[in-house]
């Protein structure tokens, strides 16, 4: 059962003065919305959509939830940023899911943390790379350990659906 999905916002803007105020480009949104569909062709709808505050990852995340269904709760965390904390946020995420065990969490981040987070709630050293629109399906315990089921890019799925 994947209760947990991690997912990279998809292709923003090139860098800038303001990181987080890049948008995404159109390129990005057609990302998202290719896992958006995938996601809710393949798992179950989401309790929670949790986003880093950045401007990609709340488009990311709004794409995803308009795809979810009017039950979805998007939230906003500052612990999502591109320098956040994995084990701090780990240790709030099962604080959070203690109030509601079944829930089924999308988290939408950047790298490196997404890649810290997959090592964080599965196995040490094993902190994968994620290109845009990636995303990570995790059947996680809280208090004892997850499992990565599997990981897909807009780019795997668009070589699946030809």
């Amino acid at each position: 059962m994947v209760n947990l999905v991690i997912m990279r916002h998809g292709e923003a803007e090139p860098l800038s003065s303001q990181d987080s105020q890049r948008q995404l480009t159109a390129r990005g949104q057609q990302e998202v919305n290719q896992m958006a569909v995938w996601l809710h062709q393949h798992y179950a709808l989401f309790d929670w959509v949790w986003a880093s505050p950045y401007l990609r990852t709340r488009q990311t995340a709004e794409l995803m939830v308009a795809k979810q269904g009017p039950f979805s709760q998007l939230e906003i965390l500052p612990e999502l940023v591109p320098e956040g904390n994995a084990a701090l946020f780990k240790a709030y995420f099962d604080a959070r899911i203690s109030e509601k065990p079944d829930a089924r969490v999308l988290l939408v981040s950047h790298m490196p943390l997404v890649s810290f987070l997959v090592e964080a709630f599965t196995l040490p050293d094993q902190a994968p790379i994620f290109s845009t629109g990636q995303l990570a399906c995790i059947d996680y315990r809280p208090g004892v350990s997850g499992r990565l089921l599997e990981r897909l890019s807009p780019q795997e799925l668009s070589l699946l659906s030809v």
